[in-house]
């Protein structure tokens, strides 16, 4: 049986046709928005309407997922001292049907993942969707911004390589180590709920 694939991209700063170049350099023909909000003021083209539009024209499609996927949840239970906790979004009904959308148009399309940020390690759509895609044995590979493409286990070198920096217990086994490399990094960088006196977040996730 063939192992389905899944690639994700971080649109951050790029113009509209830098973006489309990478996406077809990949081979990708079909967009899952993550994002919880699809929009962003500072850069347009990334509006939902207007990217739906756009890929359109290009001949690439487009679904919108970002209530099921999205890194910003609603309810309370997704939350542990103000910061969404990925672990528990993980385990949501709403998470596994939108894990299950996605490998579903896989068997079609060949599937990018979209959010805002440039470094996979910044967003959740690799240190939770993509986690999670990878632990049902899907191939996870992000595209980056140079063109490259990183998989999802080279992330996860690159996350053990920060908690051997950050002094994580070196009796713990290979997959405890990054399990709580995926915790501690997913707590640094998630959705953090905002005081009225705090600066919003930009990240549009």
């Amino acid at each position: 049986m063939e192992t389905a694939e899944v690639l994700t991209i971080g649109h951050s700063t790029l113009p509209y046709e830098r973006f489309l170049e990478l996406v077809r350099k990949a081979g990708v023909t079909a967009i899952a928005d993550v994002r919880t909000s699809p929009f962003s003021r500072h850069f347009p083209q990334f509006n939902k309407d207007t990217l739906k539009d756009e890929l359109r024209m290009d001949g690439i499609a487009y679904s919108f997922l970002g209530k099921e996927l999205g890194g910003r949840p609603t309810g309370r239970q997704f939350y542990c001292d103000g910061v969404a906790d990925y672990e528990r979004m993980a385990q949501s009904a709403d998470f596994e049907r939108g894990l299950g959308r996605v490998l579903e148009g896989a068997r079609k399309y060949r599937i990018a993942l979209m959010c805002s940020e440039h470094d996979p390690l910044d967003c959740h759509r690799c240190l939770l969707v993509g986690r999670a895609l990878a632990e049902r044995g899907v191939a996870v590979k992000h595209i980056l911004s140079d063109g490259t493409i990183a998989d999802q286990h080279d992330i996860e070198e690159r996350l053990l390589v920060f908690a051997k920096q950050e002094n994580t217990d070196m009796f713990l086994s290979r997959d405890e180590q990054l399990a709580e490399a995926y915790r501690k990094r997913g707590r640094k960088v998630a959705y953090a709920e905002q005081s009225e006196s705090s600066a919003p977040q930009t990240a549009a996730e």
